[in-house]
Protein backbone atom coordinates (compact mmCIF):
# COMPACT_ATOMS: atom_id res chain seq x y z
CA UNK A 1 0.00 0.00 0.00
CA UNK A 2 1.21 3.49 -1.22
CA UNK A 3 0.17 5.84 1.74
CA UNK A 4 2.32 9.07 -0.10
CA UNK A 5 0.91 7.76 -3.53
CA UNK A 6 -3.10 7.24 -1.86
CA UNK A 7 -2.77 11.21 -0.54
CA UNK A 8 -1.73 12.69 -3.80
CA UNK A 9 -5.03 11.68 -5.40
CA UNK A 10 -6.84 13.19 -1.93
CA UNK A 11 -4.71 16.40 -2.10
CA UNK A 12 -5.14 16.67 -5.89
CA UNK A 13 -9.05 16.47 -5.19
CA UNK A 14 -9.02 18.81 -2.59
CA UNK A 15 -6.66 21.20 -4.17
CA UNK A 16 -8.85 21.59 -7.10
CA UNK A 17 -11.96 21.95 -5.28
CA UNK A 18 -10.95 24.46 -3.21
CA UNK A 19 -9.27 26.34 -6.09
CA UNK A 20 -12.39 25.94 -7.69
CA UNK A 21 -14.40 26.95 -5.28
CA UNK A 22 -12.44 30.21 -4.22
CA UNK A 23 -11.41 31.26 -7.76
CA UNK A 24 -15.51 31.64 -8.47
CA UNK A 25 -16.48 33.07 -5.53
CA UNK A 26 -13.81 35.85 -5.85
CA UNK A 27 -14.73 36.84 -9.63
CA UNK A 28 -18.33 36.89 -8.87
CA UNK A 29 -17.16 38.89 -5.72
CA UNK A 30 -15.24 41.30 -8.02
CA UNK A 31 -18.16 41.52 -10.18
CA UNK A 32 -20.84 42.40 -7.60
CA UNK A 33 -18.49 45.39 -6.26
CA UNK A 34 -17.97 46.27 -9.85
CA UNK A 35 -21.24 46.30 -10.10
CA UNK A 36 -22.36 48.27 -6.97
CA UNK A 37 -19.52 51.10 -8.01
CA UNK A 38 -20.30 51.83 -11.84
CA UNK A 39 -22.84 49.56 -12.54
CA UNK A 40 -25.24 52.09 -12.90
CA UNK A 41 -23.45 54.10 -15.07
CA UNK A 42 -24.03 54.28 -18.71
CA UNK A 43 -21.30 54.24 -21.07
CA UNK A 44 -20.77 57.39 -23.57
CA UNK A 45 -21.32 54.82 -26.41
CA UNK A 46 -24.71 54.01 -24.54
CA UNK A 47 -26.15 57.53 -24.08
CA UNK A 48 -29.52 57.54 -25.59
CA UNK A 49 -29.57 53.92 -25.64
CA UNK A 50 -29.69 52.63 -22.40
CA UNK A 51 -31.33 54.30 -19.60
CA UNK A 52 -29.99 54.25 -15.96
CA UNK A 53 -33.63 52.48 -15.12
CA UNK A 54 -32.58 49.78 -16.99
CA UNK A 55 -29.17 49.06 -15.59
CA UNK A 56 -30.59 49.49 -11.80
CA UNK A 57 -32.62 46.67 -12.64
CA UNK A 58 -30.27 44.54 -14.23
CA UNK A 59 -28.27 45.40 -10.94
CA UNK A 60 -31.03 43.85 -9.09
CA UNK A 61 -30.97 41.02 -11.15
CA UNK A 62 -27.88 40.04 -11.19
CA UNK A 63 -27.34 40.27 -7.63
CA UNK A 64 -30.51 38.11 -6.66
CA UNK A 65 -28.49 35.67 -8.95
CA UNK A 66 -25.35 36.14 -6.99
CA UNK A 67 -26.88 35.25 -3.58
CA UNK A 68 -28.47 32.37 -4.81
CA UNK A 69 -24.87 31.09 -6.37
CA UNK A 70 -22.95 31.90 -2.81
CA UNK A 71 -25.39 30.00 -0.81
CA UNK A 72 -25.81 27.19 -4.20
CA UNK A 73 -22.16 26.83 -4.56
CA UNK A 74 -21.39 26.58 -0.28
CA UNK A 75 -23.98 23.48 -0.44
CA UNK A 76 -22.56 21.99 -3.72
CA UNK A 77 -19.17 21.85 -2.46
CA UNK A 78 -19.31 20.94 0.93
CA UNK A 79 -21.60 17.62 -0.33
CA UNK A 80 -18.93 16.78 -2.87
CA UNK A 81 -16.30 17.01 -0.55
CA UNK A 82 -18.23 14.39 2.01
CA UNK A 83 -19.40 11.99 -0.73
CA UNK A 84 -15.32 12.04 -2.49
CA UNK A 85 -13.89 11.78 1.13
CA UNK A 86 -16.17 9.56 3.11
CA UNK A 87 -15.45 7.11 0.28
CA UNK A 88 -19.21 7.10 -0.29
CA UNK A 89 -18.97 6.64 -4.11
CA UNK A 90 -16.04 3.61 -4.21
CA UNK A 91 -18.05 1.70 -1.19
CA UNK A 92 -21.34 2.33 -3.28
CA UNK A 93 -19.91 0.86 -6.65
CA UNK A 94 -18.56 -2.77 -5.04
CA UNK A 95 -21.42 -3.21 -2.84
CA UNK A 96 -23.59 -3.23 -5.80
CA UNK A 97 -20.67 -5.29 -7.75
CA UNK A 98 -20.96 -7.55 -5.19
CA UNK A 99 -24.61 -7.92 -4.84
CA UNK A 100 -25.21 -8.26 -8.70
CA UNK A 101 -21.75 -9.58 -10.04
CA UNK A 102 -22.61 -8.03 -13.45
CA UNK A 103 -20.79 -5.21 -15.02
CA UNK A 104 -23.85 -4.05 -16.68
CA UNK A 105 -26.11 -3.76 -13.98
CA UNK A 106 -23.30 -2.31 -11.23
CA UNK A 107 -22.19 0.83 -13.36
CA UNK A 108 -26.24 1.84 -14.95
CA UNK A 109 -27.17 1.40 -11.11
CA UNK A 110 -23.58 3.03 -9.85
CA UNK A 111 -24.54 5.48 -12.53
CA UNK A 112 -28.16 6.15 -11.22
CA UNK A 113 -27.63 6.42 -7.40
CA UNK A 114 -24.75 8.39 -7.51
CA UNK A 115 -26.07 11.14 -9.41
CA UNK A 116 -29.27 11.31 -6.90
CA UNK A 117 -27.07 13.83 -4.06
CA UNK A 118 -26.02 16.20 -6.25
CA UNK A 119 -29.62 16.20 -8.40
CA UNK A 120 -31.89 16.24 -4.99
CA UNK A 121 -29.55 19.16 -3.56
CA UNK A 122 -30.26 21.25 -7.19
CA UNK A 123 -34.14 21.39 -7.21
CA UNK A 124 -35.07 23.58 -3.99
CA UNK A 125 -32.28 26.05 -6.12
CA UNK A 126 -33.73 25.01 -9.02
CA UNK A 127 -37.04 25.89 -8.12
CA UNK A 128 -35.89 29.14 -6.20
CA UNK A 129 -34.08 30.53 -9.20
CA UNK A 130 -37.56 29.70 -11.96
CA UNK A 131 -40.12 30.41 -10.35
CA UNK A 132 -38.26 33.34 -7.71
CA UNK A 133 -35.85 35.18 -9.48
CA UNK A 134 -37.27 34.34 -13.28
CA UNK A 135 -40.39 35.15 -12.17
CA UNK A 136 -39.67 38.93 -10.30
CA UNK A 137 -37.57 39.95 -12.98
CA UNK A 138 -40.44 39.63 -15.54
CA UNK A 139 -38.57 36.49 -17.63
CA UNK A 140 -40.13 33.12 -16.50
CA UNK A 141 -43.62 32.07 -17.71
CA UNK A 142 -42.93 28.61 -16.35
CA UNK A 143 -45.56 26.97 -14.39
CA UNK A 144 -45.31 23.88 -12.03
CA UNK A 145 -46.44 21.75 -14.45
CA UNK A 146 -44.77 22.73 -16.94
CA UNK A 147 -41.67 22.32 -14.61
CA UNK A 148 -42.18 18.86 -13.83
CA UNK A 149 -42.63 17.91 -17.15
CA UNK A 150 -39.66 19.16 -18.70
CA UNK A 151 -37.64 17.60 -15.45
CA UNK A 152 -39.15 14.13 -15.98
CA UNK A 153 -38.98 14.53 -19.87
CA UNK A 154 -35.35 15.54 -19.42
CA UNK A 155 -34.27 12.80 -17.14
CA UNK A 156 -36.00 10.08 -19.53
CA UNK A 157 -34.17 12.01 -22.44
CA UNK A 158 -30.76 11.44 -20.32
CA UNK A 159 -31.67 7.49 -19.70
CA UNK A 160 -32.29 6.44 -23.47
CA UNK A 161 -29.38 8.38 -24.30
CA UNK A 162 -26.95 7.76 -21.88
CA UNK A 163 -27.96 4.07 -21.48
CA UNK A 164 -26.66 2.39 -24.89
CA UNK A 165 -23.64 4.82 -24.23
CA UNK A 166 -22.73 3.78 -20.90
CA UNK A 167 -23.47 -0.26 -21.92
CA UNK A 168 -21.16 -0.20 -25.17
CA UNK A 169 -18.27 1.75 -22.67
CA UNK A 170 -18.95 -1.60 -20.11
CA UNK A 171 -18.67 -3.98 -23.21
CA UNK A 172 -15.31 -2.14 -24.08
CA UNK A 173 -14.07 -1.88 -20.56
CA UNK A 174 -14.55 -6.28 -19.69
CA UNK A 175 -13.12 -7.14 -23.35
CA UNK A 176 -10.68 -5.18 -24.87
CA UNK A 177 -7.82 -3.39 -23.22
CA UNK A 178 -7.66 -1.19 -26.10
CA UNK A 179 -11.56 0.36 -25.09
CA UNK A 180 -9.86 3.74 -24.79
CA UNK A 181 -9.40 3.98 -28.71
CA UNK A 182 -12.50 2.42 -29.46
CA UNK A 183 -14.41 4.23 -26.85
CA UNK A 184 -13.39 7.93 -28.38
CA UNK A 185 -14.60 6.43 -31.64
CA UNK A 186 -17.91 5.34 -29.99
CA UNK A 187 -18.31 8.96 -28.31
CA UNK A 188 -17.58 10.98 -31.59
CA UNK A 189 -19.74 9.00 -33.32
CA UNK A 190 -22.40 9.00 -31.09
CA UNK A 191 -22.10 12.83 -30.80
CA UNK A 192 -22.49 13.03 -34.40
CA UNK A 193 -25.43 10.63 -34.52
CA UNK A 194 -27.07 12.84 -31.34
CA UNK A 195 -26.52 16.33 -33.28
CA UNK A 196 -28.51 14.59 -35.88
CA UNK A 197 -31.29 13.31 -33.92
CA UNK A 198 -31.36 16.26 -31.61
CA UNK A 199 -33.49 18.80 -34.15
CA UNK A 200 -36.07 15.84 -35.29
CA UNK A 201 -36.46 14.13 -31.88
CA UNK A 202 -35.75 15.92 -28.87
CA UNK A 203 -36.27 19.00 -29.52
CA UNK A 204 -39.94 18.78 -30.19
CA UNK A 205 -40.11 17.28 -27.02
CA UNK A 206 -40.03 20.40 -24.75
CA UNK A 207 -41.32 22.73 -27.54
CA UNK A 208 -43.32 23.57 -30.22
CA UNK A 209 -41.37 24.39 -33.85
CA UNK A 210 -43.34 26.05 -36.80
CA UNK A 211 -42.41 27.17 -40.38
CA UNK A 212 -41.62 30.67 -40.54
CA UNK A 213 -44.81 32.54 -42.17
CA UNK A 214 -44.09 33.91 -45.27
CA UNK A 215 -43.90 37.82 -45.05
CA UNK A 216 -40.92 40.32 -44.98
CA UNK A 217 -38.50 38.77 -42.30
CA UNK A 218 -38.79 35.35 -44.24
CA UNK A 219 -38.39 37.16 -47.58
CA UNK A 220 -35.48 39.16 -46.56
CA UNK A 221 -34.59 35.86 -44.09
CA UNK A 222 -34.23 33.87 -47.33
CA UNK A 223 -32.34 36.61 -49.48
CA UNK A 224 -30.07 36.56 -47.21
CA UNK A 225 -29.31 33.01 -47.36
CA UNK A 226 -29.30 32.59 -50.83
CA UNK A 227 -26.53 35.41 -50.71
CA UNK A 228 -24.45 33.47 -48.72
CA UNK A 229 -24.99 30.18 -50.33
CA UNK A 230 -26.29 28.48 -47.16
CA UNK A 231 -28.84 25.76 -48.04
CA UNK A 232 -31.26 25.41 -44.85
CA UNK A 233 -33.61 22.66 -44.79
CA UNK A 234 -36.29 25.18 -42.82
CA UNK A 235 -36.72 28.40 -41.32
CA UNK A 236 -38.47 27.58 -37.82
CA UNK A 237 -40.12 29.69 -35.13
CA UNK A 238 -39.73 28.28 -31.44
CA UNK A 239 -42.47 29.13 -28.97
CA UNK A 240 -39.59 29.87 -26.17
CA UNK A 241 -42.29 32.58 -24.58
CA UNK A 242 -43.56 29.19 -23.22
CA UNK A 243 -41.19 29.32 -20.64
CA UNK A 244 -38.94 31.75 -20.49
CA UNK A 245 -38.48 35.96 -21.94
CA UNK A 246 -35.22 35.47 -23.04
CA UNK A 247 -34.33 35.76 -26.58
CA UNK A 248 -31.74 33.55 -29.04
CA UNK A 249 -31.25 32.26 -32.75
CA UNK A 250 -29.46 29.14 -33.77
CA UNK A 251 -28.86 26.52 -36.53
CA UNK A 252 -28.30 23.26 -36.03
CA UNK A 253 -28.11 19.57 -37.73
CA UNK A 254 -25.49 18.97 -40.55
CA UNK A 255 -25.62 18.83 -44.26
CA UNK A 256 -28.76 18.95 -45.73
CA UNK A 257 -31.00 18.40 -42.71
CA UNK A 258 -29.20 21.84 -41.44
CA UNK A 259 -32.52 23.81 -39.44
CA UNK A 260 -32.36 27.72 -38.58
CA UNK A 261 -34.24 28.38 -35.62
CA UNK A 262 -36.02 31.43 -34.32
CA UNK A 263 -37.07 32.31 -30.74
CA UNK A 264 -40.21 34.04 -30.98
CA UNK A 265 -39.63 36.34 -28.24
CA UNK A 266 -36.34 36.92 -30.99
CA UNK A 267 -39.03 38.18 -33.60
CA UNK A 268 -40.84 40.40 -31.09
CA UNK A 269 -37.72 42.01 -29.71
CA UNK A 270 -36.29 43.22 -32.88
CA UNK A 271 -36.79 44.37 -36.55
CA UNK A 272 -36.69 42.76 -39.54
CA UNK A 273 -33.29 44.39 -40.61
CA UNK A 274 -31.72 43.28 -37.05
CA UNK A 275 -33.27 39.64 -37.44
CA UNK A 276 -31.34 40.08 -40.48
CA UNK A 277 -27.95 40.73 -38.99
CA UNK A 278 -28.31 38.71 -36.09
CA UNK A 279 -29.13 35.60 -38.28
CA UNK A 280 -25.77 36.74 -40.71
CA UNK A 281 -23.62 36.57 -37.57
CA UNK A 282 -24.58 32.79 -36.94
CA UNK A 283 -23.62 32.33 -40.42
CA UNK A 284 -20.83 33.96 -39.64
CA UNK A 285 -20.09 30.97 -37.97
CA UNK A 286 -20.46 28.42 -41.06
CA UNK A 287 -19.03 30.36 -43.16
CA UNK A 288 -15.86 30.94 -41.12
CA UNK A 289 -15.69 27.10 -40.36
CA UNK A 290 -15.63 27.62 -36.40
CA UNK A 291 -17.75 24.39 -35.53
CA UNK A 292 -15.32 22.26 -38.49
CA UNK A 293 -12.19 23.97 -36.17
CA UNK A 294 -13.68 23.43 -33.20
CA UNK A 295 -13.82 19.75 -34.20
CA UNK A 296 -10.24 19.13 -35.27
CA UNK A 297 -9.23 20.49 -32.26
CA UNK A 298 -11.46 18.75 -29.93
CA UNK A 299 -11.50 15.51 -31.74
CA UNK A 300 -7.64 14.57 -30.91
CA UNK A 301 -7.89 16.19 -27.68
CA UNK A 302 -10.73 13.19 -26.45
CA UNK A 303 -8.21 10.31 -27.54
CA UNK A 304 -5.28 11.56 -26.02
CA UNK A 305 -7.21 12.28 -23.00
CA UNK A 306 -8.68 9.15 -22.59
CA UNK A 307 -5.17 7.44 -23.38
CA UNK A 308 -3.67 9.12 -20.53
CA UNK A 309 -6.74 8.29 -18.59
CA UNK A 310 -6.27 4.92 -19.32
CA UNK A 311 -3.33 4.81 -17.49
CA UNK A 312 -4.26 6.40 -14.58
CA UNK A 313 -7.45 4.33 -13.85
CA UNK A 314 -5.26 1.24 -13.45
CA UNK A 315 -3.37 2.60 -10.72
CA UNK A 316 -4.99 0.90 -7.60
CA UNK A 317 -4.22 3.82 -4.69
CA UNK A 318 -7.07 5.87 -6.86
CA UNK A 319 -9.69 3.73 -5.62
CA UNK A 320 -7.85 2.81 -2.02
CA UNK A 321 -7.70 6.50 -1.15
CA UNK A 322 -11.62 7.08 -1.81
CA UNK A 323 -12.39 4.32 0.40
CA UNK A 324 -11.95 0.81 -0.91
CA UNK A 325 -10.53 -1.03 1.89
CA UNK A 326 -8.17 -3.54 0.35
CA UNK A 327 -5.27 -3.27 -2.15
CA UNK A 328 -6.44 -6.67 -4.57
CA UNK A 329 -5.08 -6.93 -7.97
CA UNK A 330 -8.34 -7.39 -9.46
CA UNK A 331 -9.49 -3.88 -8.65
CA UNK A 332 -7.68 -2.30 -12.11
CA UNK A 333 -9.49 -4.89 -14.54
CA UNK A 334 -12.89 -5.02 -15.62
CA UNK A 335 -16.16 -2.52 -15.48
CA UNK A 336 -14.30 -0.88 -12.52
CA UNK A 337 -12.27 1.18 -14.78
CA UNK A 338 -15.61 3.18 -14.97
CA UNK A 339 -15.13 3.85 -11.03
CA UNK A 340 -11.93 5.05 -12.33
CA UNK A 341 -13.29 7.07 -14.57
CA UNK A 342 -15.61 8.71 -12.52
CA UNK A 343 -13.07 9.25 -9.94
CA UNK A 344 -10.41 11.09 -12.12
CA UNK A 345 -13.47 13.28 -13.38
CA UNK A 346 -14.24 14.68 -9.86
CA UNK A 347 -10.32 14.64 -8.63
CA UNK A 348 -9.51 17.13 -12.07
CA UNK A 349 -12.58 18.84 -12.34
CA UNK A 350 -11.35 21.72 -10.22
CA UNK A 351 -8.77 22.46 -12.76
CA UNK A 352 -10.74 22.84 -15.46
CA UNK A 353 -11.35 26.83 -15.16
CA UNK A 354 -7.78 26.82 -16.92
CA UNK A 355 -9.04 24.69 -19.75
CA UNK A 356 -12.26 27.08 -19.71
CA UNK A 357 -9.96 30.14 -19.88
CA UNK A 358 -8.27 28.73 -23.22
CA UNK A 359 -11.73 27.68 -24.44
CA UNK A 360 -13.33 31.10 -24.30
CA UNK A 361 -10.50 32.92 -25.73
CA UNK A 362 -11.35 30.76 -28.79
CA UNK A 363 -14.46 31.09 -28.78
CA UNK A 364 -14.15 35.02 -28.19
CA UNK A 365 -12.26 34.92 -31.07
CA UNK A 366 -15.10 33.20 -33.29
CA UNK A 367 -17.66 35.62 -31.99
CA UNK A 368 -16.07 39.05 -33.22
CA UNK A 369 -15.19 37.26 -36.53
CA UNK A 370 -18.89 36.18 -36.99
CA UNK A 371 -19.56 40.14 -35.83
CA UNK A 372 -17.56 41.33 -38.41
CA UNK A 373 -18.63 38.63 -40.88
CA UNK A 374 -22.53 40.47 -40.31
CA UNK A 375 -21.06 43.72 -40.88
CA UNK A 376 -19.51 42.73 -43.95
CA UNK A 377 -22.43 41.00 -45.56
CA UNK A 378 -25.45 43.85 -43.90
CA UNK A 379 -23.09 46.60 -44.69
CA UNK A 380 -22.49 47.76 -41.76
CA UNK A 381 -22.41 46.97 -37.74
CA UNK A 382 -25.14 49.73 -37.20
CA UNK A 383 -28.08 46.96 -37.36
CA UNK A 384 -26.09 44.14 -35.58
CA UNK A 385 -24.90 46.71 -32.51
CA UNK A 386 -28.88 48.09 -32.43
CA UNK A 387 -29.80 44.52 -31.92
CA UNK A 388 -26.89 43.72 -29.19
CA UNK A 389 -28.07 46.52 -27.16
CA UNK A 390 -31.82 45.83 -27.47
CA UNK A 391 -30.52 41.74 -26.23
CA UNK A 392 -28.71 43.23 -23.68
CA UNK A 393 -31.78 45.54 -22.25
CA UNK A 394 -34.27 42.54 -22.17
CA UNK A 395 -31.94 40.08 -20.95
CA UNK A 396 -30.79 42.35 -17.95
CA UNK A 397 -27.27 41.73 -19.42
CA UNK A 398 -25.07 43.92 -17.31
CA UNK A 399 -23.12 46.65 -20.03
CA UNK A 400 -19.65 46.43 -18.29
CA UNK A 401 -18.07 43.86 -16.58
CA UNK A 402 -14.43 43.53 -14.90
CA UNK A 403 -11.78 42.45 -17.27
CA UNK A 404 -10.51 40.01 -15.38
CA UNK A 405 -14.53 38.12 -15.12
CA UNK A 406 -15.40 38.58 -18.70
CA UNK A 407 -11.78 36.93 -19.62
CA UNK A 408 -12.28 33.53 -17.13
CA UNK A 409 -16.01 33.26 -17.54
CA UNK A 410 -17.26 34.93 -20.62
CA UNK A 411 -17.24 32.94 -23.95
CA UNK A 412 -18.69 36.06 -25.72
CA UNK A 413 -17.26 39.42 -25.45
CA UNK A 414 -18.75 41.96 -23.34
CA UNK A 415 -21.39 44.50 -24.76
CA UNK A 416 -18.77 47.44 -25.05
CA UNK A 417 -16.07 45.08 -26.50
CA UNK A 418 -18.45 44.13 -29.53
CA UNK A 419 -20.00 47.49 -30.06
CA UNK A 420 -16.34 49.10 -30.33
CA UNK A 421 -15.26 45.93 -33.16
CA UNK A 422 -18.45 47.08 -34.71
CA UNK A 423 -18.34 50.33 -34.96
CA UNK A 424 -14.69 50.05 -36.15
CA UNK A 425 -15.57 47.49 -38.95
CA UNK A 426 -15.44 49.85 -42.46
CA UNK A 427 -19.19 49.67 -44.12
CA UNK A 428 -19.73 49.00 -48.11
CA UNK A 429 -19.22 51.97 -49.94
CA UNK A 430 -23.08 52.47 -50.92
CA UNK A 431 -24.16 52.02 -47.10
CA UNK A 432 -24.14 54.79 -44.24
CA UNK A 433 -23.55 53.77 -40.59
CA UNK A 434 -24.40 55.72 -37.20
CA UNK A 435 -21.70 55.59 -34.70
CA UNK A 436 -22.77 53.46 -31.62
Amino acid sequence: MNVDMQSLWVRLFLAGTIFNFLLYQTLELIAWRHRCTVGAFVPPELVGYVEPATLKQSIAYKNARYRLFVVRSFCFVAVSLFLMLSGFYVRLFFALWNGTHNAYASVLLFSLISSIPLEVISIPFDIYREFKIEKTFGFSNMTLRLWLLDSLKGLLVSVFVGLPLVCGAVTLFVHTNRWWLLLGSVYVAFSFLVSFVYPMLIAPLFNKFTPLEDGELKTALESLLTKTGFKAKSLLVMDASKRSGHSNAYFTGFGKGKRIVLYDTLIKQLSVSEIKAVLAHELGHYKKHHIAKKLCIMVPLIFGLLAVLNMLVRIPDLYISFGYPLEPSSVVGGAVQFLGLFLLIQVFSGFLPFVSFVSNMASRHDEFEADHFSAELCGSGQELSHALIVLNNKNLSPVSVPTVYSLLLYSHPPLLERLRALSATKPHANSKQTPI
